[in-house]
C-alpha cells in the first residue's frame, strides 16, 4: 500500500492508508491530551504550565522531521526531476512551518512562567525564529509567477541550504551554553542538564511525539491530494484553452 501515487497524470483518489491514519489520529489526539493534562504529575517548580512541554517539544521534533523531508525530496527532485518529489517537498515545508509556529507560540507561554519573560533572545529561540523565516521564504519562492520547473529547481536548492539551520537549532544550547533551555534528553553541560524525566512524563512525551508524527503524515497525504487536484485542474484549463484557440 503506497502513501502516494507518483503518477500525476491521473485524477487522484484518497488512499486507504490515508483513511486509516486519519481515523487513527483522532483517538491518538484525545489520548495525548489525557496523558499530558491528567495522567502525568504536575511539575514541582513550574506547575501546570509545564504541561505545554509535551506539545512544544513534540512539535519541534516533527518540524525538524518535516524539514528533513524537504531536504531529502529536494535532492531527489534535482536528481530524478520528478514533479511528485517537488510536490512532497513543498507540502512538507508548509506543514513544518505550521509545527514551527506552534513551537514559537507555546514557547513564550511556557517562558513567561519559567523565565518571567515572554521572549528572550537566547540561542535556541533565536535560531528557531530564523528557521521559521527561512522556510517562509521557501514557500514564497514556490509561489513565484514563473514556470514550475524553474520554481522547483530554485526551491530545491533553497530547501537544501535551509536545512543546515536544523542541526544548528538542535545543538544551539550545547554550543552556546544556554541555561534557559535545559537538556532534558541526553547529556548537556554542567548548567544545562534538566535532570531527566519522570517515567510517566517520558511516556507521555514519546506518545505525543508519535501522535504529532501521525498527524504530519495525515496532513502530508491530504496536501499531496489537494496539490494533485490543482495540477489536474491546470492541465484541464490548458487543454480547454488550446481547443478554444483551434
Amino acid at each position: 500500500m503506497k502513501l502516494i501515487n507518483d503518477d500525476l497524470t491521473v485524477i487522484p483518489e484518497e488512499t486507504m492508508l490515508h483513511k486509516i491514519l486519519l481515523y487513527l489520529s483522532i483517538p491518538m489526539v484525545l489520548t495525548a491530551l489525557y496523558l499530558a493534562f491528567i495522567y502525568t504529575p504536575i511539575e514541582a517548580k513550574m506547575g501546570v504550565v509545564q504541561k505545554i512541554f509535551y506539545f512544544h517539544v513534540s512539535s519541534a521534533w516533527v518540524a525538524f522531521f518535516a524539514f528533513f523531508i524537504v531536504c531529502a525530496f529536494s535532492i531527489m527532485y534535482l536528481v530524478k526531476r520528478k514533479r511528485i518529489y517537488d510536490v512532497i517537498a513543498g507540502i512538507s515545508a508548509e506543514i513544518g512551518v505550521v509545527y514551527t509556529a506552534i513551537v514559537l507560540t507555546t514557547g513564550p507561554i511556557w517562558g513567561r512562567s519559567a523565565w518571567n519573560a515572554w521572549w528572550s533572545w537566547e540561542p535556541r529561540l533565536t535560531t528557531t525564529l530564523i528557521l521559521f523565516f527561512m522556510y517562509i521564504a521557501y514557500i514564497m519562492i514556490r509561489h513565484m509567477d514563473v514556470a514550475w520547473e524553474k520554481k522547483a529547481r530554485f526551491a530545491s536548492v533553497f530547501g537544501i541550504i535551509s536545512f543546515i539551520n536544523v542541526p544548528i537549532v538542535f545543538m544551539s544550547i550545547r554550543w552556546w551554553n544556554s541555561t534557559l533551555h535545559p537538556v532534558v534528553l541526553g547529556e548537556g553541560g554542567a548548567n544545562e542538564s534538566g535532570g531527566g524525566l519522570e517515567p510517566s512524563m517520558l511516556f507521555a512525551l514519546i506518545f505525543t511525539v508519535f501522535m504529532m508524527t501521525i498527524l504530519y503524515f495525515v496532513l502530508l497525504q491530504k496536501g499531496i491530494y489537494i496539490e494533485r487536484l490543482k495540477i489536474q485542474t491546470e492541465r484541464l484549463k490548458e487543454k480547454f484553452q488550446e481547443k478554444m484557440m483551434n
